[in-house]
């Protein structure tokens, strides 16, 4: 059984991605979503982090809330 944490900085080490707060801000602030582009779609991300949150989102994995997070973070712009 998996106890670990599973929060937006852990997501974001799983991700490949710096995942200190400042660099998590850095990506959140530069990396907004318009409105025409869905989480998934977003061009920055390589194959491997859409597979990983993909998974998140449709096995209701352990990473699924803080991937729901981040969507949320990253979308927060374009409404």
């Amino acid at each position: 059984m998996d106890i670990g944490l599973h929060d937006l900085a852990a997501l974001f080490g799983q991700l490949g991605l710096e995942n200190d707060e400042q660099n998590i801000n850095r990506f959140i602030e530069s990396h907004q979503l318009t409105a025409d582009i869905t989480f998934l779609d977003a061009p920055f991300w390589n194959s491997s982090q859409v597979e990983l949150l993909q998974q998140a989102f449709t096995d209701d994995a352990e990473w699924a809330e803080a991937a729901d997070a981040l969507a949320t973070l990253l979308t927060a712009s374009c409404k």
